[in-house]
């Protein structure tokens, strides 16, 4: 029989929930315990998930010995101090996204993880999907040659959050870039290769959030008169490979329809996420390529799974704390950009 695994949980609002649904099938894994300031909470999601341990200081929780690993699932702001408390527990831990709100502050969490010898990985779901594992094998393979830009698109026409603390920049670092570009960016960055960022500049509005919602919002009505994020940001990143990225993020913009794209364009070839198709040159025509058959991933599933067996020695860690703080210096740096209206050199 394989051995159980037992896994703690840090925070069970929604994004708790999906770690919970997607980890709980898999082979061994006991939903062991949870953590919440919220006792309505606790009571809510350990008897939809018939959670017995329920606690609602999460270092309590820790010191539980029988505990194999922890998912901190709180907001931004409260991601590096459990996660730095429970590997010094001796817990391997997943974390949500992004890694934190600092570099400061990831390169902490991965000081702790090396100290600890557990797993610290960083819960990246999209480079899990079969379009970007796609991609990724085109990049490595050379089928692109040396990649010249990469143009990263997360926008929304009207998705500002209703619920939760997205809108307050203290808790949460910034509004779409580090919440729904995040996403995007960790995605192409890993396609890519994961290079170094060398320089950055950006611009971001607010002009829709910070007043009262004029539209039918299909996301609800968010709190306008406590918005501190930004609407809508962009930015622009030099790497040492002579790449550069364009990010474009929005949670709400004048835009026909939301986009969730990276397009990559290479000395040899290129290709998009969405629709999934390279384009090349071949005995003197431009063509355009679809794969005829790529299987089909659940990329939540996918990224706990990961967790799961990386955690359980049976594969190597492929979204690292490493690769966490490498996305949060890109989006700090362009928010740093966008602080000092001029372009910033990465140290």
């Amino acid at each position: 029989m394989t051995t159980p695994f037992r896994m703690g949980f840090i925070g069970v609002a929604g994004i708790a929930k999906a770690h919970m649904k997607h980890a709980q099938p898999i082979d061994g894994v006991e939903l062991h315990a949870i953590a919440d300031i919220s006792e309505d909470a606790l009571k809510k999601v350990g008897d939809e998930f018939e959670i017995s341990g329920r606690y609602t200081d999460y270092k309590e929780m820790l010191r539980d010995e029988t505990l194999d690993s922890v998912s901190v699932c709180t907001p931004n702001f409260l991601h590096c101090q459990p996660t730095i408390d429970a590997l010094e527990a001796g817990k391997h831990v997943i974390v949500e996204k992004p890694m934190a709100m600092t570099v400061d502050e990831c390169e902490r969490m991965c000081a702790a993880a090396k100290a600890s010898g557990k797993q610290l990985v960083t819960g990246f779901q999209w480079r899990f999907t079969e379009k970007a594992q796609f991609l990724r094998d085109q990049v490595a393979g050379g089928a692109f040659g040396e990649i010249h830009y990469v143009r990263v698109q997360a926008l929304r026409r009207r998705g500002i959050p209703s619920w939760g603390v997205f809108t307050d920049k203290s808790k949460q670092g910034g509004g779409a870039m580090i919440d729904i570009g995040v996403h995007l960016v960790e995605m192409a960055h890993y396609i890519c290769g994961k290079p170094n960022p060398v320089a950055a500049y950006g611009s971001q509005w607010t002009s829709i959030g910070n007043k009262p919602c004029d539209a039918q919002c299909s996301w609800g009505v968010w709190k306008h008169d406590n918005y501190t994020v930004e609407d809508a940001a962009v930015g622009m990143v030099k790497f040492d490979n002579n790449m550069t990225m364009m990010v474009e993020t929005s949670f709400a913009a004048h835009i026909k329809e939301d986009v969730m794209n990276v397009t990559i364009m290479g000395s040899k070839g290129g290709g998009t996420f969405n629709p999934l198709e390279i384009s090349y040159d071949q005995n003197g025509y431009m063509l355009n390529a679809a794969p005829h058959f790529v299987a089909k991933k659940s990329d939540f599933a996918e990224k706990m799974r990961h967790f799961i067996e990386t955690c359980r020695g049976e594969r190597s860690n492929d979204s690292t704390g490493e690769d966490g703080l490498a996305v949060q210096k890109i989006l700090n740096g362009i928010y740093d950009a966008i602080d000092a209206n001029a372009e910033i050199r990465y140290s």
